[in-house]
């Protein structure tokens, strides 16, 4: 029996739910930090940080399209930066008030998982910069 559910999340769009044991076995410990626990990738340590190729980015839990590589920019600041995500419905904002900050987090309206933070600071029209663990993406390369 698949324990997996598929309810709606708050765009409409089917949700994603794992037990916490499903995440484990699936995920890499990193990626699993970082989608199940919130973590964060040392600065410039990521994969994609420096990644050119044109493709997807996906989230690694569900495969969720979420990034265009035609968004992608060097924004010196060590993770993967996107100017919008491929569908805003994909990606869900949350307040975020750790660490004595407030920053807007970023999920994966698919499975919940953590991929990162928004800031106002980016280059694009809209003025947003989506700085994204590497490892919560998969690159389908075109």
């Amino acid at each position: 029996m698949n324990d997996n559910t598929h309810t709606q999340n708050q765009t409409g769009h089917e949700r994603v739910d794992k037990t916490d044991r499903e995440w484990r076995d699936e995920l890499t410990p990193s990626q699993y930090e970082v989608l199940r626990r919130k973590g964060t990738e040392q600065a410039f340590t990521g994969h994609y940080v420096h990644e050119k190729r044109d493709g997807t980015y996906r989230c690694a839990g569900c495969g969720a399209e979420l990034f265009s590589s035609q968004t992608k920019f060097d924004s010196g600041t060590g993770w993967p930066s996107f100017t919008e995500p491929a569908d805003r419905a994909k990606v869900e904002l949350h307040d975020d008030d750790s660490y004595g900050m407030h920053r807007i987090e970023v999920t994966c309206a698919a499975c919940g998982g953590h991929l990162g933070h928004v800031f106002p600071d980016g280059p694009g029209e809209a003025g947003e910069r989506y700085c994204i663990n590497s490892c919560s993406l998969e690159l389908d390369a075109s």
